[in-house]
């Protein structure tokens, strides 16, 4: 049986976590292994699934409410021992300069554009050392 990553999906609109699960499809690359999604819509889900533990890539709305990406992003960072990567959806490239701030790890904007998030999180994952042997 082939190893799965795990990505946490963050945002209070279930439109983009389905562009985020459509731009993914079963793995972002070739390379990869295949991605199993786990949805957050508030921010005490997203806590209670990192403290769960498993999860191998954070995927972060940064327009989300009541608290955006980069707030949970920041928060998590702080708080989570040996946090997974997060790649940070965020709403114009102008905003890069707060991804930084947020201590993300990769950043893409809205909406997802599905060759540009694929090799952003495929690129997490490998970080992540989950290439398949």
């Amino acid at each position: 049986m082939q190893p799965t990553a795990t990505v946490l999906v963050y945002s209070d609109d279930s439109n983009t976590r389905e562009q985020v699960r459509l731009a993914t499809g079963r793995r972002p690359a070739p390379d990869v292994p295949p991605v199993e999604f786990v949805e957050c819509a508030t921010p005490a889900a997203v806590l209670r699934e990192l403290d769960r533990g498993g999860i191998d890539v954070c995927v972060l709305d940064g327009e989300a409410v009541p608290m955006g990406g980069m707030g949970m992003c920041r928060q998590i960072k702080d708080e989570v021992f040996q946090c997974p990567p997060v790649l940070l959806l965020i709403g114009r490239p102008q905003d890069a300069w707060l991804a930084t701030w947020s201590r993300a790890d990769a950043a893409v904007t809205l909406p997802v554009d599905p060759v540009e998030f694929a090799s952003s999180l495929a690129s997490l994952l490998r970080r992540k050392r989950l290439v398949s042997a």
